[in-house]
């Protein structure tokens, strides 16, 4: 296939990326190149005859049209958005334009795109989204497809207003939609202001590890290369008008992950161990969600799909890959935001 995929120099469009051009996928990745996207995130496929890439803004309509016209993808997988929670409190209306707005922009340019090649069968438009659309659980229970929506974020509202919009295309429009929900995703690219590269960083430099409230929040964690599989599988198999929750299986708390990353770096990088000693517990998030966890008996049972990483596994590679890849991240540290305390504003 053709594929168009949004946001694919960030962290999780660009293991897509890699991993559709590897399984053979015509691939042209469309992205902003936000502070969050780095091209050096593609590199390993760059030079293929497989791929291209178009800088532009799902905001900015009229590229979006020219970029449909000048490819005509098979299907779409649409990754981009602004993800970061503390972001989100900070400064919404970022989140509100490009991921509410701009999937708005995505599902009418593929649309039109559709509707001009004759509305053929074969086309897809594969809507990205997050868990965090469904809320918080308490100590039992996990996510399904039929959860209700009960976001807590600004971040987690747009996500939700989005996937609505999905819905409503698919339902008034007849567009060929499907839809993923993923957990907390992790691995190799992943930017340095989210938990797991934030803690492997600041104990490199052996600064405070910092850990919200308790640490007590329960998140299902997913590793990015598996994610990137089952996104490839829903986009060939899942049934139109679906939606498929997918999970990592590999639920932990925030403190026992710090302790985890901790035990590994005392491991492979002894100096400065005991690494937990930097741990050190600051004020909570607003309205920061207490748990998550994803049911995936209908991604498991109607297509056959699982992650194939532990968590223990993923971890320990991840931890391997930053210590690997320092010219990746050393530059990353200097962009904005990034090492300062986001979303207390609130």
């Amino acid at each position: 296939m053709k594929l168009l995929v949004t946001g694919g120099a960030g962290f999780i469009g660009s293991a897509v990326v890699r991993l559709a051009v590897a399984r053979g996928h015509e691939v042209v990745n469309l992205d902003a190149l936000t502070y969050a996207a780095c091209t050096e995130n593609v590199a390993s496929v760059a030079q293929s005859n497989l791929y291209s890439f178009e800088h532009a803004d799902i905001r900015d309509r009229a590229s979006l049209d020219r970029i449909f016209d000048l490819h005509r993808p098979d299907a779409v997988m649409h990754l981009a958005a602004e993800s970061h929670v503390d972001r989100s409190i900070d400064g919404p209306a970022d989140f509100i334009e490009t991921n509410i707005t701009g999937t708005f922009n995505m599902l009418e340019a593929a649309r039109r795109h559709w509707q001009a090649r004759g509305k053929p069968d074969t086309f897809r438009f594969h809507h990205i989204s997050t868990d965090e659309v469904f809320g918080s659980l308490g100590d039992t229970g996990q996510f399904t497809e039929d959860t209700p929506y009960a976001p807590n974020s600004p971040y987690s509202a747009s996500k939700a207003a989005s996937d609505h919009l999905v819905r409503a295309w698919a339902e008034t429009y007849s567009l060929p939609v499907v839809m993923t929900n993923c957990s907390n995703n992790y691995g190799p690219f992943h930017f340095p202001e989210k938990l797991i590269p934030v803690v492997i960083l600041n104990a490199l430099h052996g600064r405070p590890i910092p850990v919200y409230g308790k640490g007590e929040n329960v998140r299902d964690w997913l590793y990015v290369e598996d994610h990137a599989d089952a996104l490839l599988c829903v986009l060939e198999k899942g049934t139109l008008g679906r939606s498929y929750n997918i999970g990592g299986e590999n639920e932990a708390r925030n403190i026992d992950i710090v302790r985890m990353i901790s035990a590994l770096l005392d491991e492979m990088h002894p100096d400065g161990a005991p690494h937990d000693r930097l741990i050190s517990f600051v004020t909570d998030r607003p309205g920061h969600d207490a748990r998550y966890a994803i049911d995936p008996k209908r991604i498991r049972d109607e297509l056959g799909w699982r992650p194939s990483v532990t968590l223990e596994q993923g971890l320990r590679r991840t931890v391997r890959w930053y210590l690997d890849n320092e010219a990746w991240w050393r530059p990353l540290l200097d962009r904005q935001g990034v090492g300062t305390r986001l979303g207390v504003r609130a």
